[in-house]
């Protein structure tokens, strides 16, 4: 039988002292290609935008316009809704993974820091946008983003 975890607990692992805390005032990168097979692993591309609040410059281990989490309900952990996630792209080409970074923004192999990947699609994905195409110059727009603990 698979181990179940509790609402409570599950909030519990988000909230606060959690997933909140580890990630606040991160950023999101997005990449073209293919997903790398650990968020361990080496980005292996230059990114195509980064994300950040609306679009602001990002100071690794500032928290200045860095993303925030809300606070978790029924074991999820949605993006502040008081905050626009937006970035100007540096490049243009088709947008294929994303890597959530900790304020940090540790770059490269690393197993040591704060930081996740997930894929990036039209729909079906863990980060869906309208379009994949990124044009340099254009700004994208993160509407809605949520990390979810699983039950079991």
């Amino acid at each position: 039988m698979a181990l179940r975890l509790s609402t409570g607990l599950r909030n519990k692992l988000l909230g606060t002292s959690g997933f909140k805390s580890i990630m606040q005032y991160g950023v999101i990168r997005i990449f073209p290609g293919v997903q790398p097979s650990s968020a361990d692993d080496a980005e292996g591309a230059t990114p195509l935008l980064e994300i950040t609040v609306s679009s602001g410059t990002f100071s690794p281990g500032t928290g200045e316009n860095g993303l925030n989490f809300g606070d978790p309900v029924d074991g999820a952990c949605a993006k502040a809704a008081s905050e626009v996630w937006s970035g100007v792209a540096s490049a243009t080409g088709t947008a294929g993974w994303f890597r959530f970074y900790a304020t940090d923004r540790t770059t490269g192999a690393d197993t040591t820091h704060a930081r996740f990947d997930g894929s990036v699609s039209t729909s079906g994905a863990q980060l869906n946008m309208s379009s994949t195409a990124i044009t340099a110059g254009a700004t994208t727009t993160i509407d809605s983003f949520t990390v979810t603990m699983p039950a079991s």
